[in-house]
């Protein structure tokens, strides 16, 4: 079976397709304050319907997930890429003309359905093309790439607020969104260039189970495996969900000036770091040949950097910042963990797997979202940045024991079927 390189046409799109994927996830983070203002919304306001406006994308996400995965199993990899693109880049485009909440609810829905199917998609295509010791240099390419599209985000999130104009149009929140449609749509256009990967045309020849969920979820030690990978996860979406998105309402409790905070500023430099953690953690895992390690030390280093989150707070807002850079830098194992998840499975449902995690990951932030508010806010009665820390020890707990669990895939052959 032929073989792609690393420096190939497929992995340059998937990495340009989980670039605009994270710029567009992101998004709404950088631009919640200003476009909920632009609806009318008080102080308080802001912050929990921009909870709800999250967890409802979160919700999408989960349920696309589900959705692409299983159409990537039963009609190849492409389909999604195609399919998932055209979805989340025209719902990004309706975002910037919405003028109630609830039209915000349904779009960022459908925005988060559409963003669903990119990741996993393109880490699979990836892995099934290259040779196994190079899938790692692949996906770490992808991830390392396409995460600085949320540092793209932050810039946006910083810049267009109406003061800068462009061709005689205001460059404001509005705008922020179109270029996340557009960019989606000529993509799409690059995407022509893509082939099927070799593995999954054999699969179509000689298995009859493709996409098939028993597999996943009726076989106890792939459900086990696949719950596992979730969890070794949860850290990710807890830093930059919880610690960094609301970091303007954590730094306030902390003694500084809410409005001095730029969110943008912080995703910047949360996903500046995340780019250079997912770097790390891929050449990391290739120079010692193992998944495993890698994950279980970026998750303690995660717990290190969270630790010292309320401490940084209280100095000044660039060391607020800098602890974000930090949370982003150690929670950048996703190239690790989202191609862990692809190589645990067959060809026959990899595709499945590989999609619902990354999804069930960002999707966890719902969940994590409740306990910090309904268990250690409304129920102990913590402060948020109490609340927000012993969130993370419930989710650092879960996620070493997940961690711990996970079986070595590193070299793997993945040319078989689960059965």
């Amino acid at each position: 079976m032929k073989k792609s390189a690393i420096f190939s046409i497929p992995v340059f799109v998937a990495a340009l397709g989980y670039f605009v994927d994270i710029y567009d996830l992101v998004l709404f983070g950088t631009l919640r304050v200003q476009s909920l203002s632009d609806l009318g919304l008080s102080k308080d306001q802001i912050e929990s319907v921009g909870q709800l406006l999250i967890n409802i994308q979160m919700i999408g996400m989960l349920v696309g997930g589900f959705f692409w995965g299983i159409l990537g199993d039963k009609r190849g990899r492409l389909s999604v890429l195609f399919g998932s693109i055209l979805v989340y880049s025209l719902a990004n485009i309706m975002n910037a003309f919405v003028t109630t909440e609830f039209q915000y609810y349904i779009f960022r829905f459908l925005a988060g359905f559409g963003l669903a199917g990119e990741l996993g998609a393109g880490i699979t295509l990836v892995s099934e093309i290259l040779k196994k010791e190079d899938r790692g240099w692949g996906t770490t390419l992808v991830a390392t790439i396409g995460v600085s599209g949320a540092v793209f985000a932050g810039f946006v999130g910083n810049y267009f607020d109406g003061r800068f104009s462009f061709l005689g149009y205001s460059l404001n929140w509005q705008a922020g969104y179109i270029i996340g449609g557009l960019l989606g749509l000529v993509l799409l256009v690059l995407r022509f260039g893509v082939f099927e990967s070799g593995m999954y045309e054999l699969a179509k020849k000689d298995s009859n189970t493709l996409g098939d969920l028993k597999l996943l979820f009726g076989k106890k030690e792939n459900l086990k495996k696949y719950i596992y990978c979730i969890l070794a996860g949860l850290p990710i979406w807890y830093g930059v969900g919880i610690l960094v998105f609301f970091c303007p309402e954590l730094g306030e409790q902390m003694g500084l000036v809410r409005e001095d905070i730029a969110i943008g500023t912080a995703i910047m430099f949360a996903y500046a770091g995340v780019t250079l953690g997912d770097f790390g953690s891929g050449l990391t895992s290739q120079l010692i040949k193992s998944r495993t390690k890698v994950i279980k030390v970026f998750i303690f280093l995660t717990a290190i950097a969270v630790a010292l989150f309320p401490i940084m707070g209280k100095i000044s807002i660039p060391h607020l910042y800098f602890s974000c850079f930090l949370i982003g830098t150690f929670s950048g194992y996703w190239a690790v963990i989202i191609t862990t998840s692809a190589e645990q499975f067959g060809t026959n449902i990899r595709a499945t797997a590989a999609t619902t995690v990354p999804n069930l990951i960002r999707g966890s932030l719902t969940p994590i979202t409740l306990i910090y508010v309904f268990v250690f806010q409304d129920f102990f009665k913590l402060d948020k940045v109490s609340a927000a820390m012993w969130t993370g020890v419930v989710v650092f707990i879960i996620a070493f024991y997940a961690a711990s669990q996970l079986k070595e895939t590193f070299g793997k052959e993945l040319n078989y079927y689960e059965e």
